[in-house]
């Protein structure tokens, strides 16, 4: 895992590693090393591959980020997560909590149904997808919980709320506490029920996160979102 090495720069974008590159050296980041080495030397299958694991923070830069949507952890089975939260790999079946975030979008902004889960498009335009847990075993969701993840990913969230005029998209209440500290009179924050099958109809279905994203943004005089492409 010489990805999260201290010895090596991470796969991340520069803007990003100008600010949290001391996080690299600190014990906390040496211990989760540590950990996701001792699992994987015991034949553990880890999610997403370790060279996908901040891909988040590679492929939307912080000067770019525009918008921020908190996940909890990766997508556990194999070859589904790689690296953005909610997004799966092409070709890859379209998971419940994706589906319904589809269904929200199509009623929110009258767009038709994307046919594939792959979100790299919206991480092109300053949606930074991140989970608050960057790595999980297969098949055991939040089996890397309370490892590391989340005090690395809570730096990220101070940095960014340092910026002025982004929206925090927060869906379910892992995500909402995750963003308590976010300042909501210099941001956008948006709450709602998580979009999984168990609680989508209870506030996530005509939350319109997405109008309310895009409103915002050219409020601020920043180009909207084109969610489907």
């Amino acid at each position: 895992m010489h990805e999260i090495s201290s010895t090596k720069k991470p796969k991340i974008h520069l803007s990003w590693l100008r600010e949290i590159e001391e996080e690299f050296k600190k014990p906390y980041m040496e211990s989760l090393r540590s950990f996701l080495i001792q699992e994987k030397s015991r034949g553990a299958r880890i999610f997403p591959p370790s060279d996908q694991i901040f891909t988040a923070i590679k492929e939307t830069s912080l000067d770019d980020t525009k918008v921020v949507i908190i996940g909890q952890d990766p997508y556990h089975q194999i070859n589904q997560a790689h690296g953005l939260s909610f997004s799966v790999n092409p070709e890859i079946k379209i998971p419940p909590s994706l589906v319904n975030i589809f269904k929200e979008l199509k009623d929110d902004l009258g767009c038709e149904l994307p046919n594939h889960g792959f979100l790299q498009s919206w991480a092109n335009q300053g949606v930074l997808l991140l989970n608050s847990i960057l790595s999980v075993e297969e098949g055991k969701p939040g089996s890397h919980a309370n490892k590391g993840w989340e005090v690395f990913t809570d730096k990220l969230i101070e940095v960014l709320n340092k910026r002025r005029d982004l929206v925090f998209i927060l869906w379910g209440n892992y995500a909402s506490v995750k963003g308590n500290k976010i300042d909501s009179k210099k941001h956008l924050v948006l709450r709602a029920t998580h979009p999984s099958p168990l609680s989508s109809h209870k506030g996530f279905f005509g939350c319109k996160h997405f109008s309310k994203t895009n409103n915002y943004l050219v409020k601020k005089g920043k180009t909207p979102i084109k969610w489907v492409e």
